[in-house]
């Protein structure tokens, strides 16, 4: 008994140490990139790799700050975040309830449906879809395509199936109608399945970049990841930003700064919406997966 306790004990501390040195591997970039924005010149000339800068200065940041591009497409991202969960959310479990209920070609559409898990149409038809429907250089283009989530439209049917099916029927024998069944019982007892899926879906709008690339035209309208991918991958941080605004600082922060302290800016907002979801994410993960 006491061995067996012993070893178990060996086991714990041998699974916390290698939970630890993971954990601390994946804190690294994050480290590394809140470093380097705010270091000096110095620090990017003298440092091949920055864990702690020796000079601090907060140029950077008030260079991404003061530049109306970055300022805009930030705008514009929390904008479709906001705007294409919400939609995403109604929609996704609209259609859900709808498909709890005995409706008319009920095992057609939830074929349709899988059917769109397992074959994709590919880039150029969704692109002429979009163009025909007058969704380009729209930000609807960004939130309309892609606004239902097959997989997630499946696991919250299931997670209604496992509501029990007398709450429903009690509501209905009070005389309220599916909508306000829905709105009233459905909803409020399927609050880790909404905030799980919020944030599924908000790490997604948050995220999209490639879409805006193809449909949207007006540099103004990009969202921040299409700014980050023209200042780091395309190496266009003056022209990005702007050079009126790099020309107010007498000593300019290098552009690898300003690049870490705007992919910091971008990721931070998600970061933060985390914690306030984690209390129903542990839960909501497991939605669908026992029916009972």
């Amino acid at each position: 008994m006491n061995t067996r306790n012993v070893a178990e004990k060996i086991w714990d501390c041998f699974n916390i140490a290698a939970l630890a040195v993971i954990a601390s591997l994946m804190l690294l970039p994050f480290v590394h990139i809140f470093a380097v924005s705010f270091s000096s010149l110095e620090d990017v000339l003298q440092k091949d790799f920055i864990l702690w800068p020796s000079h601090w200065t907060a140029d950077s940041y008030r260079v991404i700050f003061q530049s109306r591009p970055f300022i805009s497409s930030l705008g514009v991202t929390v904008t479709i975040t906001v705007l294409g969960t919400l939609v995403s959310l109604i929609l996704t479990t609209s259609m859900a309830y709808a498909l709890t209920r005995n409706i008319l070609g009920q095992r057609v559409i939830l074929l349709m449906i899988i059917f769109t898990i397992l074959f994709n149409a590919g880039m150029i038809p969704v692109y002429l879809v979009v163009k025909s429907t007058g969704l380009i250089n729209s930000l609807w283009s960004l939130i309309i395509p892609g606004a239902i989530s097959s997989f997630n439209l499946i696991v919250i049917r299931q997670f209604f199936l496992n509501i029990p099916g007398e709450l429903s029927e009690a509501a209905l024998i009070d005389g309220a109608n599916e909508i306000r069944t829905f709105c009233s019982i459905i909803l409020p007892l399927s609050k880790p399945a909404l905030a799980t899926f919020a944030l599924f879906y908000a790490v997604g709008y948050w995220n999209k970049y490639f879409e805006g690339i193809l449909y949207l035209n007006d540099a103004r309208k990009w969202p921040v990841q299409v700014v980050l991918r023209q200042m780091v991958i395309m190496n266009e941080t003056t022209s990005t930003l702007g050079s009126d605004v790099l020309l107010q600082f007498e000593n300019q922060p290098p552009p690898v700064t300003i690049q870490m302290a705007a992919i910091l800016v971008a990721t931070l907002p998600i970061l933060i919406l985390y914690p306030f979801l984690q209390k129903h994410f542990a839960k909501g993960v497991m939605i669908g997966s026992v029916k009972g």
